[in-house]
């Protein structure tokens, strides 16, 4: 299969100074996609200006035509999935059936304890994770929905008229432990990694590589273990946190063979940051948008 390029747009920028431009550029440059991160703040971004992935993505929505939208990732952090719902079932509608829900765990950053909870064990994120994504599924999918979980609950919620892709968007699962795996296995169409915390923080290059094929392959079991063939789940890479970094968008020749070893291990879809200057993001736009244009023909 032909490996797709797509790539991240942080919602750092105000819309009429630059934010418009770059969903719109993203667009022209042939990604298969556009994702932005749905966090409340991040990292190094903390202190600065950030908005919100709904709105962005609505805007991006009406100012783009062919390009998938999506979310990278949402997690259960500050989201409860009844009012998620109805505002995907939105988003999916205004951008004619284009959305993509990326959708992951979440962390013990600043999300965490942004409405004055105290952060989640990773025992209650990964229970949490289970009940969001359920309760998801059935929420997008059916008319009108009651259920009592441990941690979210709905009486009669109503979601007509519905997705427009059916029976429902696209969830993308963000996993690298055994029950995220199996919960992809389960509801995903497709299934996120950033590489091996681990190996991302200290290994090289080569170590991550194995890393990330004992991921894939502990999604083939998860797969197997339903019986569903892994081969129907698209696998995406998110770029900028192995230990290759930033590396990979220095020159078209590095991110080939950045790609291509990834892509050999069953990827469809390398998902890349937009340059974003002075920052852990930052790349030379020029060998980024020559990447945008030319990888995808040395990667059939």
């Amino acid at each position: 299969m032909k490996l797709r390029l797509s790539t991240v747009i942080l919602p750092y920028r105000r819309w009429s100074e630059g934010g418009r431009e770059a969903w719109q550029r993203a667009e022209q440059l042939g990604f298969h996609a556009a994702y932005t991160y749905d966090h409340l703040s991040w990292r190094s971004f903390r202190d600065g200006p950030w908005f919100g992935a709904v709105p962005t993505l609505t805007a991006a929505a009406s100012v783009t035509h062919n390009m998938r939208l999506g979310t990278l990732v949402t997690s259960p952090n500050f989201r409860h999935p009844v009012p998620y719902a109805k505002e995907l079932i939105s988003l999916d509608d205004i951008s004619g059936g284009r959305f993509t829900l990326g959708v992951g765990a979440g962390g013990s950053g600043f999300d965490a304890t942004a409405l004055g909870q105290e952060p989640w064990t990773p025992r209650e994120r990964a229970d949490r994770f289970g009940e969001f994504v359920q309760l998801l599924d059935g929420l997008l999918t059916e008319d009108s929905v009651s259920y009592e979980g441990d941690f979210y609950s709905a009486h009669e919620a109503c979601n007509i008229p519905g997705c427009v892709q059916r029976p429902r968007l696209p969830f993308a699962v963000a996993a690298t432990g055994p029950r995220g795996l199996r919960l992809a296995a389960r509801y995903g169409q497709a299934w996120v990694t950033t590489g091996d915390p681990r190996v991302n923080e200290n290994g090289t290059p080569e170590q991550s590589v194995q890393a990330i094929r004992g991921q894939a392959e502990k999604l083939a079991d998860a797969c197997a273990e339903i019986g569903r063939d892994v081969a129907g789940l698209d696998k995406v890479l998110l770029m900028g946190f192995t230990p290759d970094r930033g590396r990979p968008l220095e020159s078209l020749d590095a991110f080939v063979d950045f790609a291509g070893r990834h892509q050999e291990l069953g990827f469809t879809e390398i998902v890349v940051h937009w340059p974003i200057p002075d920052s852990d993001f930052a790349s030379d736009e020029k060998v980024f948008e020559q990447i945008a244009m030319e990888a995808s023909a040395q990667l059939r």
